[in-house]
């Protein structure tokens, strides 16, 4: 699936995904990663929404975001509630979605000047 829009100089966008590949600002990756307006990790190391720990919430909630968006692989998958509490706590908001709309609703939120982290797990 292919995106395009406009967006200020800086700012990652995803430019398109497939079930294997995300390609954000014109570059390629197999694996899961975390995006956010001024903000890529490429070696997320996740591959299932069940490996996300406190550790990996603590490190996403340190950016201050207002929404933290988890594509969660091909298909959406809840995780217990009491995993993502370190976001909840602190009022940022949590969105969990399958990864295609993941990487839609992250490109609204960051082309309405959103501060919006994703991670997106392939």
């Amino acid at each position: 699936m292919k995106f395009s829009e406009d967006y200020a100089i800086g700012t990652n966008v995803i430019r398109s995904f497939t079930e294997n590949t995300i390609d954000v600002n014109n570059q390629s990756y197999g694996h899961s990663l975390i995006v956010g307006n001024n903000l890529l990790i490429t070696d997320w190391g996740i591959k299932h929404i069940e490996e996300l720990t406190l550790k990996n919430w603590q490190e996403l909630v340190q950016h201050k975001p207002e929404v933290i968006l988890i594509g969660t692989g091909k298909s959406l998958v809840f995780p217990h509630p009491s995993s993502y509490a370190p976001a909840i706590e602190l009022g940022i908001g949590v969105e969990f979605m399958d990864t295609t709309a993941a990487c839609r609703t992250y490109n609204v939120l960051v082309s309405e000047d959103r501060v919006v982290i994703a991670g997106i797990i392939l």
